[in-house]
């Protein structure tokens, strides 16, 4: 069985075999993609230079993938940290998330999708809501990240931290997310709805196995499409057609 439904901010739930998970509507916006003032003091070089990124509205995952709607869409569930089916579902490969949007797909009839490097960093930065935080929604990482001083070496269920400006969930923290793009430098050229068609799949967010500056809203990371570990999730994208 599977329905949506439109919600009165933009957003959409949509349900499969009675699991229900939350896309959040963004709205498109230009910002300063890499290493931003707040970033700094931390950043690596991989996070340079700055450069101006525009994108157009997309949705975004509320949360990463749920082990529960993994299971709804694929029958089985790949995860190392089992007991509750809202911890995210890990132990996943890059591959194995396009395995899964295409079913996901194939059941909905839509184009869901991993977000692009550039979407994933808009959106934890707060979309044009953004406060200018180091981490995704605070400045103050324990407030919401599951990292390696709070996590007690294991995932939480998501939601159980404070949300960013858009109502986003665990972009810091908890499990390292797969964006659609594959990894390449930075330059300073001004972007429009950026992709990266190199080597090595990007990776966003940090996990609850990490210090606290990989869980910053601009490091990145990147690693081969079939590398699976216990701290390696994603977050679904849907492009909006509506514009």
């Amino acid at each position: 069985m599977v329905s949506s439904k439109s919600l009165a901010d933009g957003s959409m739930d949509f349900t499969i075999d009675g699991v229900t998970f939350k896309m959040i509507l963004v709205a498109g916006g230009t910002f300063t993609m890499g290493a931003t003032i707040e970033q700094e003091g931390e950043a690596f070089n991989n996070e340079m230079p700055c450069h101006i990124v525009t994108l157009c509205d997309y949705y975004i995952g509320e949360t990463v993938v749920t082990q529960a709607l993994w299971q709804a869409v694929m029958g089985e569930n790949p995860s190392h940290f089992t007991g509750n089916s809202q911890y995210p579902v890990e132990n996943v490969s890059w591959n194995d998330s396009q395995e899964f949007i295409n079913k996901l797909n194939q059941l909905t009839g839509l184009n869901f999708r991993l977000p692009t490097e550039a979407e994933w960093e808009f959106a934890a930065r707060g979309g044009n809501k953004s406060m200018g935080y180091k981490y995704a929604g605070s400045n103050n990482i324990g407030d919401v990240a599951w990292y390696n001083d709070n996590s007690d070496n294991t995932t939480h269920i998501v939601k159980d931290k404070e949300p960013n400006e858009l109502g986003l969930y665990d972009m810091s923290g908890n499990v390292w997310e797969w964006c659609n793009d594959w990894y390449v430098r930075y330059n300073t050229v001004s972007q429009s709805n950026p992709t990266d068609p190199a080597i090595g799949c990007v990776l966003r967010g940090g996990g609850w196995c990490d210090f606290a500056g990989y869980c910053r809203v601009s490091y990145r990371d990147h690693d081969e499409p079939h590398y699976r570990n216990f701290s390696l999730g994603f977050r679904l994208a849907l492009t909006n057609t509506d514009k």
